[in-house]
């Protein structure tokens, strides 16, 4: 590991804590409250209003657990939506259904941007000595996005 890599990798002085690390936590603190905020704005609206399951009905479980394995094919299930008349000015529940996705989706691809940016960076020669410490914040942040899905599905997909 050369010099740079082993010192952004070891623990700070001032916090004992990697600076790396403690810095991808900083990033994604916001990003959990967006997320928390969201879904608990939708458990809230979605316990005090009626019609809700109604709409529900109108996703394909199938679909999305298919997403779940495979989240680029979620396009296929936003142009059923908007054929069928399923935009977010339908309701509360679509507004709530296409703002989550979406942000979700946002956020897969900015993963997959950066997985991709690491492989690059270490696929090159002494790349794995220089920037292999990355991986695990890239693997924070991925896990962050899965965990967020693991509370969308359920509440989007399966009522």
């Amino acid at each position: 590991m050369s010099a740079a890599a082993q010192a952004s990798a070891e623990a700070s002085e001032s916090t004992g804590f990697p600076s790396a690390k403690l810095g991808m936590w900083w990033f994604l603190a916001p990003e959990i409250m967006v997320f928390g905020g969201l879904i608990s704005a939708y458990l809230l609206f979605r316990m005090g209003s009626v019609g809700w399951a109604g709409e529900l009905h109108h996703n394909s479980t199938l679909l999305g657990t298919v997403n779940t394995l495979v989240l680029l094919t979620s396009s296929a299930e936003y142009a059923a939506h908007i054929r069928e008349g399923l935009v977010p000015a339908k309701s509360l529940f679509w507004a709530f259904y296409f703002g989550m996705t979406g942000l979700h989706g946002l956020h897969v691809l900015g993963g997959i941007v950066a997985n991709a940016c690491l492989y690059a960076v270490a696929a090159r020669p002494g790349g794995v000595a220089r920037y292999g410490h990355r991986a695990e914040m890239n693997g924070l942040y991925w896990h962050f996005v899965d965990v967020v899905w693991i509370f969308l599905f359920p509440l989007l997909y399966l009522g």
